[in-house]
């Protein structure tokens, strides 16, 4: 036997960037821990980590393309694999033009450098406009409120977690999710220092999370009332003559017709809908005003829901006008190393709304179409029906609303190809699937979350075992298939290469920051705290912060009628919302048996009076209907969650036919996403508006 070497890279299956340490002999793992010198990290991971490991000892992986036959699925060689795709492809968009072709991006792409570095060349080599990503079920309102504020959609400020003294969480989980737009391994640890230098947390949800317990205040708020919340709290800095734009005063616009709006809005006026008293709105107002830095940080159940684009821009507003924006312990934008808009010339036009879906009119925008689209988008004849479809390390089956029905467009499609390294619900509808490598084979660079970091930091984490012979990582699978369809020669250039000049003409590139200091660096670099940067950062035409853009201002109608008449559908009594699980990230950590392992955690948690009512009892089985399906579920007894709200886990349901993940067939969990509703969008942003659907609860 060799002798045990060590390995130091990033965890790429979350945000948050952890540095791990990882021991291994020959092509065998045998421990994976934190790494206590990573500078951002400092020792901490969680559980996740450990799947790494599983990934690449995987049995039900795939290493090689296989193609469904009217037998069963066979194996083939890549070369053939290679021709098929690009002749029918190609046969295909001659006949029904270049966009009967699709392309859907699962969560994975951002956690790949490769795949960071080559989707966009790969998509224009496809010529075709329909692409679709997990981007529209999770975080699209936060790219566009960026857009017309502040002149780009990858300029998203984040929590200046470590120095504020105050935070106001508005529908996150940032202590199981590790940040989620907003990179911060050990936020327990980064909360609980808010709390040791006198600092308070308070917790606005309709569940009492892992983060609310920890909070030093939380809560309740009915779902997708969190606009009016903010509404309301905007009301009472200007009833109190309390803007305070510090250093922006003179890059702020819109200010004026702000203080109009809002006086529509007090906190007397809302306290009913959102069901917190009018004191306590005022109080959480007063408390971000008061405290020397503050910051308010709105997440998933303030963006995947009908209001999204409402709430990230009204929480940036708030942010603004209490003078915590772009100042230390409010919210900052990082200066990462690798710069994503170190080409986006100010002014810039702007893609939203450059083309709209063929058959529900939602926007476009940022390369993408709303992925609420995509199943009637196949579905509808006509001209500009898509016919063909790409999957890219995605299975939106499970992952984006009305699923099933997904599943069933999919069927209907000429051809399908999947860039995956599993036969599942998603690529079992495929015809042929091209498994890349994984996690520990592939090098790694957060190109995105670096954008995204409580502190600006750099690491490159190279393999820690070559790929095999036969094997091909995505980036190389999505140049053959684009050297295919163009019949060009594949590009001799690699991840590295684009990385490497990235880095040297980036911020730090006169510091002599480049790859070769982060291999010679392999823990990662602290570039130190985020600083005031808006100034030099901001891409508007004329450098100036718009508070108050027209499509907000449009919006709002949209709104007010919920406030003139709150609807309460009889049929579907309770509000559904999903919950994060430290333990499973989407759906891709589910074949990992030391991941799933223990009790059942697919539940649905029901208040205790509403289990009452219904004579529910803890265990039972149930059945969960919305308009649109429904699934059998145990039920979980709780007052964690609020009375008239149930709650249940996504990126469950892998116990399908016709897959390949055994781990993940054996456990008893069901898609929250068969009943989810695919009509439910934020309509100004396009998001998916997956919390707060409307369900029923009955006993079996």
């Amino acid at each position: 036997m060799s002798e045990i070497k060590t390995h130091y890279r990033n965890c790429n299956i979350c945000e948050a960037m952890c540095g791990l340490e990882i021991k291994y002999q020959d092509k065998e793992i045998l421990s994976i821990k934190g790494d206590q010198q990573d500078p951002f990290s400092k020792g901490y991971n969680c559980p996740k980590a450990t799947a790494l490991q599983d990934f690449y000892n995987d049995e039900d992986r795939l290493k090689t393309p296989i193609r469904r036959t009217a037998t069963g699925w066979e194996d083939i060689s890549w070369d053939e694999a290679f021709a098929e795709i690009a002749e029918k492809l190609t046969a295909i968009q001659h006949a029904h033009g270049k966009n009967a072709l699709a392309v859907y991006l699962g969560n994975p792409n951002a956690h790949s450098l490769g795949n960071a570095m080559f989707l966009k060349p790969f998509m224009k080599s496809l010529g075709t406009i329909n692409r679709f990503s997990s981007a529209s079920t999770d975080q699209m309102p936060h790219h566009v409120a960026a857009n017309f504020m502040f002149g780009a959609g990858m300029l998203i400020p984040v929590p200046d977690i470590d120095r504020t003294d105050y935070m106001l969480i508005i529908g996150g989980n940032p202590v199981v999710s590790n940040g989620s737009m907003m990179t911060a391994p050990n936020v327990l640890g980064r909360m609980k220092a808010i709390q040791k230098r006198g600092g308070k947390v308070v917790v606005v949800d309709p569940c009492r999370t892992r983060t609310a317990k920890i909070a030093d205040q939380h809560l309740f708020i009915r779902p997708e009332k969190d606009a009016y919340l903010l509404l309301a709290m905007i009301h009472c800095v200007f009833e109190n003559n309390k803007v305070n734009l510090r250093h922006l005063a003179g890059m702020v616009e819109g200010v004026d017709q702000l203080a109009q709006l809002v006086k529509d809005y007090p906190p007397e006026d809302v306290a009913e809908l959102v069901g917190i008293e009018a004191s306590a709105i005022s109080t959480l107002a007063s408390e971000m005003m008061a405290a020397d830095s503050a910051v308010c940080y709105s997440r998933m159940g303030a963006s995947t829901q009908s209001f999204g684009g409402l709430c990230q821009w009204l929480t940036n507003v708030f942010n603004i006008i209490t003078g915590n924006f772009d100042r230390a312990g409010g919210a900052m934008f990082p200066q990462p190393a690798f710069d994503l808009l170190r080409n986006h010339k100010k002014g810039h036009k702007s893609s939203f709304g450059q083309y709209s879906s063929r058959v529900r009119k939602l926007p476009f925008f940022n390369g993408e179409f709303p992925v609420a689209v995509l199943a009637e988008e196949i579905l509808t004849p006509g001209d500009g029906q898509i016919k063909s479809l790409i999957t890219v390390a995605g299975n939106p089956v499970l992952s984006t609303p009305s699923g099933h029905k997904l599943a069933d467009a999919f069927d209907t499609l000429d051809y399908m190809v999947s860039i995956d390294i599993y036969l599942n619900e998603t690529t079992k509808h495929a015809n042929i699937i091209l498994p890349g490598t994984t996690g520990v084979e592939n090098s790694h660079f957060d190109i995105f979350f670096n954008s995204f970091s409580v502190r600006n930091t750099v690491k490159y984490s190279a393999p820690l075992f070559e790929k095999e012979d036969e094997q091909r990582t995505d980036w190389q699978i999505m140049q053959e298939i684009a050297a295919r369809m163009t019949d060009t020669q594949v590009q001799k250039i690699t991840p590295e290469m684009i990385l490497d000049m990235e880095l040297q003409k980036g911020a730090y590139g006169a510091q002599g920051m480049s790859l070769q200091k982060l291999v010679d660096n392999p823990h990662g670099i602290d570039l130190g705290p985020l600083k005031p940067c808006l100034e030099q950062r901001i891409k508007t035409a004329d450098g100036k912060v718009n508070l108050f853009p027209a499509l907000y201002r449009d919006d709002l109608p949209r709104l007010n009628k919920l406030m003139a008449k709150p609807a309460r559908d009889k049929q579907y009594p309770f509000d559904l919302i999903s919950r994060r699980l430290v333990k499973s990230h989407n759906t891709w950590t589910q074949n990992s048996d030391r991941l799933v392992k223990g009790k059942n955690p697919c539940t649905l948690e029901v208040h205790p009076i509403d289990a009452e009512k219904l004579s529910l009892v803890k265990g039972q089985i149930i059945r969960v209907s919305s308009t649109v399906g429904s699934v059998e579920i145990e039920v979980a007894i709780t007052d964690d969650i609020q009375q008239g709200v149930v709650s249940m886990p996504q990126g469950w349901g892998h116990n399908q036919k016709g897959t390949r993940m055994s781990v993940a067939a054996t456990q008893p969990g069901v898609s929250i996403n068969d009943l989810t509703d695919a009509d439910r969008v934020d309509l100004l942003t396009g998001n998916a508006a997956l919390n707060g659907t409307p369900v029923a609860l009955a006993a079996l």
